[in-house]
C-alpha cells in the first residue's frame, strides 16, 4: 500500500520557490517608489488645481491683493527652498478663508468656492527647515491689481516625476519641462519667472 501526500522536503522546496517568486515580483514593483509616485500625481493634481482656482478669482475679483514685493507662503515650513529668493510665510492653515497658507479669500468668488480646503503635501515633512524631495507646497506672489502674477511650487520625490535621475528613469519628469527658474521643483502659474 503506497501513500499518497508530499514530503517535507517538497514542501520547503515549493515555499523557497514561492519566496523567490514573491521577491522577484517586489523588487520588480518596488512599492516605496510606486508610493512616491502616488504622492507626485497628488502634488501635480493639487497643484493645477489651486491654480485653476488663482486664474478663477484673478478672472471674478480682478487681482490677487495688493502686494509691490514678492511674497512667498509656504505649507507649514519656515525654511526657505534652494533657488527661491524670498522671505518666506509660513502657515499651517488649510482655509480658504483667506486665513491658510494662501492668503487668498476664495468664497468671494461670485460663482462659489472651488475649493473645499487648499491642499497640502501628501508627504509633510516631519523635520520642515531642509529641502529634501517632498513635503512641502509654495505660492509665490508679486505685484497688485491686475498685473499681480504667482507661482505654485512642489517638490517630486519620485524617480519618474524627477529632474535629478537619469533620463530612462524619469520619463514623466516635470521639474525640468514646466519652464520654471528653480531646477527640481515643479513650477506652475501665470509667471514662472517669480
Amino acid at each position: 500500500m503506497t501513500k499518497k501526500g508530499f514530503t517535507l522536503i517538497e514542501l520547503l522546496v515549493v515555499i523557497a520557490i514561492l519566496a523567490i517568486l514573491m521577491a522577484v515580483v517586489v523588487i520588480a514593483i518596488n512599492p516605496a517608489e510606486m508610493l512616491k509616485k502616488t504622492r507626485d500625481t497628488k502634488r501635480i493634481s493639487d497643484l493645477d488645481a489651486l491654480r485653476t482656482a488663482l486664474n478663477l478669482y484673478i478672472t471674478d475679483q480682478g487681482n490677487l491683493g495688493s502686494l509691490v514685493s514678492t511674497n512667498c507662503y509656504l505649507y507649514g515650513s519656515s525654511f526657505t527652498p534652494s533657488g527661491m529668493t524670498c522671505n518666506p510665510v509660513a502657515s499651517t492653515s488649510q482655509a480658504v478663508n483667506g486665513g491658510g497658507w494662501i492668503p487668498i479669500n476664495f468664497s468671494n468668488i461670485s460663482s462659489g468656492n472651488p475649493l473645499s480646503t487648499l491642499p497640502i503635501d501628501p508627504n509633510p515633512k516631519i523635520a520642515p527647515n531642509d529641502d529634501t524631495p517632498g513635503g512641502w507646497h509654495a505660492y509665490i506672489l508679486k505685484g497688485d491689481g491686475p498685473t499681480a502674477r504667482f507661482k505654485l511650487l512642489a517638490n517630486m520625490e519620485s524617480n519618474y516625476y524627477s529632474s535629478s535621475t537619469p533620463s530612462s528613469v524619469n520619463q514623466g519628469d516635470v521639474e525640468s519641462k514646466d519652464g520654471g527658474t528653480i531646477p527640481g521643483v515643479y513650477e506652475i502659474g501665470s509667471d514662472m519667472s517669480l
